[in-house]
């Protein structure tokens, strides 16, 4: 196994399969462990899904494995048993921020971009006198 990727121990996945769903109908799922190593490497790298590496398998079951137990709580289940099991106090960041900017943010000419920050108008003269 690679070190630039993120696999699960023996110990982790056995913590997690309890928690996994277990009323799936028709074809079989591809191997429960690889895809949750690949979902957790792409959230940890901050990564899109269509980069994930090929050794997690196909980039669209770990999007749709992601989504689908995300609608029915899977994550949910398995992050509070995570945090009940005792033992040191378990790190979970999670972060998915959306950061926009106003076109007028970048100095357009809509809105009052030509306003004076507050130390410029303390140090600055006053514009007229009484």
């Amino acid at each position: 196994m690679n070190r630039d990727h993120f696999w699960l121990t023996d110990e982790q996945f056995a913590k997690l399969r309890p928690h996994l769903p277990t009323d799936t109908r028709g074809k079989p799922r591809v191997d429960d462990r690889r895809v949750i190593s690949g979902i957790i490497h792409v959230i940890k790298s901050g990564g899109r899904w269509v980069d994930a590496p090929s050794v997690y398998g196909p980039r669209k079951t770990l999007y749709n494995r992601f989504q689908r137990w995300a609608a029915k709580g899977v994550w949910s289940s398995i992050f509070h048993a995570l945090a009940n099991a005792g033992g040191p106090p378990a790190q979970l960041l999670i972060d998915s921020s959306a950061v926009r900017a106003h076109r007028s943010a970048a100095g357009g000419k809509r809105g009052n971009s030509t306003r004076r920050s507050a130390d410029r108008a303390a140090v600055a003269p006053p514009r007229s006198m009484p």
